[in-house]
């Protein structure tokens, strides 16, 4: 019998936020069925090894970095639930929010993927979804939150009013994200071209494009100590992204990658 969901973990080299991050799902499990699946991807601190820690949790040892699209993909082959959880080893989950973000999934047939409302260590709100990824979009998206966490009055209270109501938005971060597994086999799972940063919005992309729906929900806080995945590789994270969004653009918008490839250069970005 399918249980009603898998709970991805993709963790490298962040031993103390897996821990925190596996203690609090076993804390306060979800009532819904459930599995728990860790994929570590090469770390050399002992995450593998303080995983198992937790007898349930199936773990995953990748012999390279896979990244994050990969390694997830590799969680969801080996899962068996109905819905599937992607969710950041950065995080930290409340007591009862995943059966939340279940119950707002089973509420709306006609939404595919739910994610929920993230705020970081001191409670900020992270704007977590958005429109779809382009030139301008991308341009709004980030003065935002760079005057959101500079305290601009104006922009906190745009930030916090948008966060705290229902939205249908483009894409919603894959730092939590519950996608029922019927649409995300539809759409092949997430893109492996991308070896973090922007396959969340490029997953929600093909969600939509089979006419389903995406969802922001508020009404479920999870907290996510963002970045901290990343800081053991600071100085390739900005390549990364870079590599990843020359990818979307030749994916979504191919006109632009001659423009954006112009423009790191001008920068001095490496690629």
């Amino acid at each position: 019998m399918a249980i009603d969901l898998s709970i991805v973990i993709v963790s490298f080299n962040v031993r103390g936020h897996l821990e925190r991050c596996l203690q609090a799902l076993g804390d306060a499990p979800p009532v819904h069925s459930h599995e728990v699946i860790v994929v570590d991807n090469a770390s050399a601190d002992g995450s593998a090894e303080a995983a198992r820690r937790w007898p349930a949790v199936q773990v995953i040892e990748a012999t390279e970095n896979l990244g994050f699209a990969r390694g997830t993909n590799v969680g969801v082959r080996s899962s068996s639930g109905t819905n599937l959880l992607f969710l950041n080893s950065d995080t930290v989950v409340p007591a009862g929010a995943i059966d939340g973000l279940l119950d707002e999934l089973d509420r709306h047939q006609d939404v595919a993927v739910v994610g929920p409302r993230l705020v970081d260590g001191q409670g900020r709100a992270e704007l977590s979804f958005g429109r779809m990824v382009g030139p301008l979009n991308e341009f709004r998206q980030q003065r935002l939150m760079r005057g959101y966490y500079a305290g601009h009055a104006g922009i906190v209270a745009k930030v916090e009013r948008e966060t705290r109501q229902d939205q249908y938005p483009d894409w919603v971060s894959g730092a939590c994200l519950l996608v029922r597994r019927d649409d995300a086999e539809a759409v092949g799972l997430l893109d492996e071209r991308y070896f973090m940063y922007l396959e969340d919005v490029d997953f929600c992309a093909a969600i939509r494009a089979r006419g389903r729906r995406v969802m922001f929900t508020p009404k479920v806080e999870i907290v996510h100590l963002r970045g901290q995945s990343v800081r053991s590789i600071a100085a390739s994270t900005g390549r990364a992204y870079r590599r990843s969004q020359i990818a979307f653009y030749a994916k979504h918008h191919p006109a632009w990658v001659p423009i954006l490839r112009l423009y790191l250069r001008l920068r001095g970005a490496d690629t």
